[in-house]
C-alpha cells in the first residue's frame, strides 16, 4: 500500500508528541496508471491503417501483356454479390461464377483462382477488381480485405467494361 509519512519537526525543545497524518495514496496510484492505460488506448486507436492500391493511369494505354491464366477479375454487383472469373471477359477460362463475400464465397474463389494461377503458369495471382456503378463502397473494401486475407501480392482496381456488366445482368445482380 502506499502511504505518505511525515514525520514531525524535532527542535531543540520538548514539544509534545505529534501523531504523523498518514494519507493513503492507493487510490491516487491507482488513477494515475488507469490515465496512463486510457491515453496508450486512445493513441492506439488513433493510428490510421492503409493499404496500398494500384489504380491505373487514366491517360495512356500500356500495354501490360499477362497470360490469361494468372488474372483473376472481380466484378462486385447488385445485393453484396459479385461475378469473378479466370482469363478473359469473353472467353474465361474459370467461371464465370456468382459468389458472396462470406468464406466460402469470394474467399473460396480468390483460393481456387491462386491454385490454378500456379499450376498453369507457375506464377503468383493479378487480381483486377472492377466496381459496377451499382454496387456499395463497403463491397469494394471487402474485396480488398480478402485480397489482404488472402495475401494476393499484386491487385489493382478499374474501372469496368462493357462485357462485366453484361455478365453481371445475364446473372441478375447488376
Amino acid at each position: 500500500m502506499a502511504e505518505l509519512n511525515s514525520d514531525a519537526p524535532r527542535s531543540g525543545r520538548k514539544t509534545r508528541k505529534r501523531i504523523a497524518a498518514r494519507v493513503d495514496l492507493t487510490a491516487m496510484v491507482d488513477l494515475a496508471f488507469l490515465l496512463i492505460t486510457f491515453f496508450i488506448f486512445t493513441t492506439t486507436l488513433n493510428k490510421q491503417k492503409v493499404m496500398p492500391v494500384a489504380m491505373p493511369d487514366k491517360e495512356g494505354n500500356v500495354d501490360m501483356s499477362v497470360p490469361a491464366s494468372r488474372t483473376l477479375t472481380i466484378c462486385p454487383g447488385d445485393n453484396n454479390k459479385l461475378i469473378w472469373y479466370v482469363g478473359e471477359a469473353e472467353k474465361p477460362l474459370l467461371g464465370p461464377y456468382v459468389a458472396d463475400y462470406s468464406k466460402n464465397g469470394i474467399r473460396k474463389a480468390i483460393i481456387q483462382a491462386k491454385d490454378y494461377a500456379r499450376k498453369a503458369t507457375g506464377k503468383h495471382l493479378i487480381a483486377i477488381i472492377k466496381p459496377a456503378d451499382t454496387s456499395e463502397y463497403s463491397d469494394l473494401v471487402n474485396a480488398l480485405d480478402e485480397m489482404e486475407i488472402n495475401d494476393v501480392q499484386s491487385y489493382a482496381i478499374t474501372d469496368i467494361s462493357n462485357k462485366d456488366i453484361s455478365l453481371l445482368k445475364d446473372k441478375g445482380i447488376y
